[in-house]
């Protein structure tokens, strides 16, 4: 039986896990495979990693995560922001990839898991994940500096021709909605996108400053507004299943090779979405 599995956060960058997606294989040949964003810096990683996929899955569709749009200084590809973006869309319609800027697909699925439209997104993120006591971008971006916490996108992740990575977000956002708002009535979706959609998976973080540049809160009704029966996400490196108003909300990232052998010695995924995958279960409160 075919099924639609997700994986995110796979830094071919690193040897080991370089070596843990060249051996990967289906479990059938109709399987499909979501990669919910940072598959590597430099492009021809990120060329390589996809390419290999596309290969051995009926369908990969990816969306872009934060360490994508990096422009590196050593990285032959210099494009930045939103030409860097259309270069990655490019590339991946060249290799069969469905991106955030194609049609959505429809999984058909067995029985009650179909159809289900596939809904890659590209939302970045605007500030608003902030610390407590922090009313403003300004004051949250104090607290991170002041903490020693700062995100490496503020160098290395351009927005241009935005002024700023929240006003790129913006656009991100009213694009999707505009494209959401096609969808017919009732329409089935599994939502995917490299930053959670809600907050609260940031919660546990370690660091409560990071959380500034994992998401916003204009996407936290999106999955019973779009009517999702999964949310995919990454970004976190803190692999699990939470629920929230009926909606599965699933973390497929793989991480840095320092963090997935804590929990084994091989990366667990890619992570079956549909016929859903009975684990990781942790329910979100309501707010």
């Amino acid at each position: 039986m075919s099924a639609l599995h997700a994986i995110s956060d796979i830094h071919v960058g690193f040897p080991d896990n370089r070596a843990f997606i060249e051996s990967l294989r289906p479990e059938s040949d109709g399987d499909w495979l979501i990669v919910a964003g940072d598959v590597a810096e430099h492009f021809a990683d990120i060329e390589w990693a996809l390419s290999t996929l596309a290969r051995r899955y009926a369908k990969v569709i990816w969306a872009p995560g934060n360490h994508e749009l990096w422009t590196p200084k050593d990285d032959p590809v210099q494009e930045r922001g939103e030409a860097r973006y259309r270069r990655l869309v490019e590339m991946c319609r060249g290799l069969g990839v469905l991106t955030p800027e194609d049609p959505y697909a429809v999984w058909d699925g067995h029985g009650a898991d179909g159809p289900v439209t596939i809904a890659p997104l590209f939302v970045l993120y605007d500030y608003t994940f902030r610390p407590e006591g922090a009313s403003t971008k300004e004051e949250a971006l104090k607290v991170a500096y002041d903490a020693g916490v700062v995100c490496t996108d503020e160098v290395l992740l351009h927005p241009d021709p935005y002024p700023s990575r929240d006003a790129w977000c913006d656009a991100r956002i009213a694009y999707t909605e505009r494209r959401m708002a096609e969808l017919a009535p009732g329409t089935r979706t599994v939502l995917i996108n490299h930053w959670p959609l809600v907050r609260e998976p940031t919660r546990i973080l370690w660091h409560p400053e990071f959380a500034q540049w994992c998401g916003t809160e204009r996407t936290a009704d999106w999955h019973v507004r779009f009517g999702a029966v999964t949310v995919v996400y990454g970004h976190l490196h803190i692999p699990r299943t939470l629920w929230s108003d009926g909606v599965r909300f699933e973390e497929v990232s793989v991480g840095y090779p320092r963090e997935w052998r804590r929990r084994g010695e091989r990366p667990s995924g890619p992570h079956r979405i549909l016929p859903p995958q009975e684990e990781r279960i942790l329910r979100i409160p309501r707010s």
